[in-house]
């Protein structure tokens, strides 16, 4: 118990999407939301659990409006299937562009290329047909440098221009980019960086632009900047942005900042994943978050690493359809694609959890429906107030629905749940897998929408409960249990070893159009508090549990 209290990564601001291995993250704002992409750190376990060295070739997208509660998307790329000459997919960089969305990322260290997608949870698509920059392209080349780490950035004028390079304090580089976006402009420049080794990264405020980097490992491997007036040239070190994060094992480091509702963050990760699970943290990362302030002169004041210091956007409103593959924290769970869209909730067991962080039920709840489906025995889905063991406002049936993708509605009576809260949904039953989940949706007394939240996951493309996706006012009609089978669907057991050990296929022979990203490793529990922590481990017990194969799911399925 005292080594629970001592743990700082057992609270929640990091990891977020603590049920993935992901790393090195970039940043999209597009439509009121931030979607944050990461090399796909499951890519490098074997299917024994093993490691595997860095052999990423595929990304993996969360998203969020109210920077606490995470949607998972599951893989939105992945090589050579979806780039025939690249055999990985390292450190991306993504920019929005005339109706597109375009995704910069490294084969390795050897060149950079660039697909496309006309949404931000894919299918990303190679856009050119071979590399953009390689070691023949003018000005790229240098003393053992890295053709990594690929940083876009287009300017108020719209000239768009990619930050590229690694290993030494003269490898970094800049080109133009053509309004094409999927070819260069001219040759690369150097920019002279002190302590530079990777991952750079631009973004500009109030006229000044900000190149952010990591130092090289004699300097700490912290994230330091640069300003400038010019995008290209004229840089002068300012300072760091954040020092080596903690739960990292003082290896390398990437970020990416942004701004989001007038406030600016930055994305990082480090390892308390595996560091909590106990296993070999050196190429099993998770992503995490921090907020940062400017001081009057421009210059960034240092981030502080706190493990749930971020404040909420906005509250999460239960009467608008709320895709299950979003919480803020879990217990257990795991992710695949599901045939109706999106991502659902896989490999349940009893005493797994999901927690929802500030959800707004407003007057008061008086129904809870959920879209599942399972091929074993069933089990419940009990809903609790503020801990895993807090207030019991409802108990949700599940039946066996004959096949882990037969989708159907199930519904229970709530009482108890009104005002603000986090809502856990706690899965109980036999000592197997239980069932799948989809998405959820409560209903407010009297039918009205009482939230005052903002509508949190992604559309599914089937035939979902209640009103579907809805406004942050929640208006929605209450979700009725109904009990008409879903699509189809593949039987367990199906799935290659290829696909077990990778969450795909390395020549992308399979159905599965997504890549079926669910097989995890060992996954570490987040909690509220210390308090909780302690709470978790008496009620509980506490446990983590290293997966290396999948479980039940799908084989074939659409792109989350």
């Amino acid at each position: 118990m005292a080594g629970l209290f001592a743990s700082p990564s057992a609270l929640a601001d990091y990891p977020i999407a603590s049920h993935r291995y992901l790393a090195d993250p970039a940043s999209l704002v597009h439509d009121g939301r931030v979607y944050l992409y990461g090399s796909n750190d499951d890519d490098n376990v074997k299917a024994d659990g093993s490691d595997d060295g860095y052999k990423m070739a595929s990304f993996v997208a969360i998203s969020s409006s109210d920077m606490k509660n995470w949607t998972d998307h599951g893989e939105v790329i992945r090589v050579p299937r979806d780039a025939s000459w690249a055999a990985n997919t390292w450190a991306p960089s993504l920019v929005e562009r005339n109706g597109s969305i375009y995704m910069y990322f490294a084969n390795n260290g050897s060149g950079i290329g660039v697909a496309k997608s006309d949404s931000p949870t894919g299918p990303f698509r190679d856009a050119k047909g071979s590399a953009l920059i390689t070691s023949s392209t003018p000005g790229a080349s240098g003393q053992n440098i890295w053709l990594f780490d690929p940083g876009v950035f287009i300017d108020d004028d719209g000239q768009a221009y990619l930050y590229f390079g690694g290993n030494g304090e003269q490898n970094a580089r800049v080109i133009k980019l053509n309004d094409d976006m999927v070819s260069v402009s001219g040759s690369a420049s150097a920019i002279t960086i002190p302590y530079f080794f990777e991952a750079s990264w631009m973004h500009k405020r109030n006229g000044v632009y900000y190149l952010s980097y990591s130092t090289n490992p004699a300097n700490g491997m912290r994230i330091d900047y640069l300003t400038s007036t010019s995008p290209t040239s004229g840089f002068t070190h300012r300072g760091t942005v954040g020092a080596q994060p903690p739960n990292n094992n003082n290896n390398n480091n990437h970020a990416a900042i942004f701004e989001f509702g007038g406030s600016w963050y930055h994305a990082y990760h480090n390892r308390s994943v595996a560091n909590d699970a106990g296993e070999p943290p050196g190429y099993r990362r998770n992503l995490a978050l921090e907020s940062f302030t400017y001081k009057d002169d421009g210059s960034i004041v240092p981030v502080t690493y706190t493990t749930d210091g971020l404040k909420q956007v906005g509250h999460l409103d239960p009467y608008a359809r709320v895709e299950a593959e979003t919480f803020n924290a879990q217990r257990g769970i795991e992710t695949e694609p599901c045939e109706e869209g999106g991502m659902n909730l896989s490999n349940i067991e009893d005493g797994d959890w999901v927690r929802l962080r500030g959800v707004d039920f407003g007057e008061g709840a008086e129904s809870f429906s959920a879209r599942v489906a399972s091929a074993a025995q069933g089990g419940s889905i009990e809903l609790h107030l503020e801990a895993p063991d807090g207030t019991l406002v409802g108990t949700c049936a599940v039946e066996a629905t004959g096949d882990w993708q037969a989708w159907r509605d199930t519904s229970c009576a709530v009482d108890g749940a009104a005002g603000v809260h986090d809502l856990y949904l706690v899965f109980t039953g036999g000592d197997s897998y239980l069932f799948n989940v989809n998405s959820w949706q409560f209903s407010p007394v009297g039918g009205e929408g009482a939230g005052g939240g903002v509508t949190v996951g992604s559309t599914s493309s089937g035939g979902g409960i209640g009103a579907g996706t809805g406004s942050a006012s929640g208006s929605g009609s209450g979700s009725g249990g109904g009990t008409t089978v879903g699509t189809g669907g593949a039987s367990p057991g199906t799935t290659s070893s290829a696909q077990a050990s990778s969450g795909g296929t390395s020549d992308g022979q399979s159905s599965d159009p997504a890549g079926c990203s669910c097989r995890a490793a060992s996954r570490a529990p987040s909690g509220n508090s210390l308090v909780l922590t302690a709470l978790l481990a008496a009620s509980l017990g506490l446990r983590r549990r290293g997966r290396t194969g999948r479980g039940p799911g799908v084989a074939g399925s659409s792109l989350g």
